[in-house]
């Protein structure tokens, strides 16, 4: 006789789970529609498998003896392994020794015992979404009882959830199509908004280039002007210039710093030079300096001054006023 290892009141409590765990799910039945809804009925069906389903009982325990099977089976209880894994299990190990002694009613008894635990494991596959697993358990149900009330429940269960997990498949699927169809007309008004921006840029620089021409046309009339201007004066001043001009060979020089270049003017590589009148007292110090041509205009006037108004010379006997062009020459 085969010597089982399920105790009479372990029986009874795992005949209690499973009628717990039976009447949740029968209320589950009861709230859902007899009839599938028209939305239902127009899912797709589950994909069919490849291949076809593999054996409840692998090749391997099936080409077992009993006598190995008994042991193989009694050590698997002892191990707690009652339904996994596949090919070395309990259920496994008992159903094909069912098959080599149909009549043994020891056999029966383990797998009438055996059963719940299996149930059990089969609705836990299917929460978890093990697929797999869970069919391989139905098919281990199915073989140890076709009739068993439970089975199309849980092939149902299978089916339900399967379709879930496809249709939230597809809906995640979706709405990563929608956020990057969203990513790709954002990418598209983005480019937009930099092509408007650009254009925009090139607008402004237009008609700053613009205003800048415009200042530089005023700015080389206002320099014809002035230059006729101070043609004019230079011939009012020819007489007194050449008056002084014997007293302008006496000047001597002892410092002449050059002046400071203005940074602005520097920067643009901007040259001229400044056209400066300027009087030497007695003690050789210049006292007075102005502007009498400058090109450009107003550009170095003040640090030609400034330049002009530092220079020394040696003493003279009488203020001597002559004219000097400090010359501005970023190269220099």
């Amino acid at each position: 006789m085969l010597s089982m290892t399920i105790s009479p009141k372990s029986r009874l409590c795992a005949c209690l789970m499973l009628a717990a765990v039976l009447g949740a799910c029968s209320k589950q039945e009861e709230a859902a529609p007899a009839a599938p809804t028209p939305a239902a009925a127009n899912q797709p069906a589950a994909t069919p498998a490849a291949t076809p389903p593999a054996p409840a009982v692998a090749a391997t325990v099936q080409a077992m003896g009993a006598d190995q099977l008994r042991d193989a089976a009694s050590q698997a209880l002892r191990e707690n392994r009652m339904y996994a894994p596949a090919g070395d299990n309990a259920m496994e190990y008992y159903l094909a020794l069912r098959d080599k002694l149909p009549d043994d009613a020891a056999v029966s008894s383990a797998l009438t015992d055996l059963m719940p635990y299996t149930l059990i494991a089969a609705e836990q596959a299917v929460a978890r979404e093990q697929f797999e697993e869970a069919q391989r358990l139905v098919a281990l149900i199915e073989k140890a009882d076709k009739t068993a009330p439970a089975l199309p429940r849980i092939r149902q269960s299978i089916t339900t959830s399967q379709q879930a997990v496809a249709q939230r498949s597809e809906a995640e699927a979706n709405r990563a199509k929608a956020d990057a169809e969203a990513r790709v007309q954002a990418q598209a008004q983005q480019q937009v908004q930099q092509q408007a921006a650009e254009a925009d840029a090139a607008r402004r620089l237009a008609e700053q280039q613009e205003a800048a021409r415009q200042a530089a046309a005023r700015e080389a009339e206002q320099q014809r002007e002035a230059a006729a201007r101070q043609a004019a004066a230079q011939q009012q001043a020819a007489p007194a210039a050449q008056a002084a001009a014997p007293a302008q060979r006496s000047l001597r020089p002892i410092s002449m710093p050059s002046p400071r270049y203005p940074p602005d003017a520097l920067r643009a590589g901007t040259s001229g030079e400044v056209l400066v009148e300027f009087t030497v007292g007695t003690d050789g110090a210049v006292t007075d300096a102005r502007v009498l041509r400058a090109n450009p205009a107003r550009t170095f006037d003040r640090e030609a001054l400034n330049a002009v108004r530092r220079w020394r010379f040696e003493p003279v006997d009488a203020p001597v006023t002559t004219r000097r062009t400090v010359a501005f020459n970023p190269g220099g």
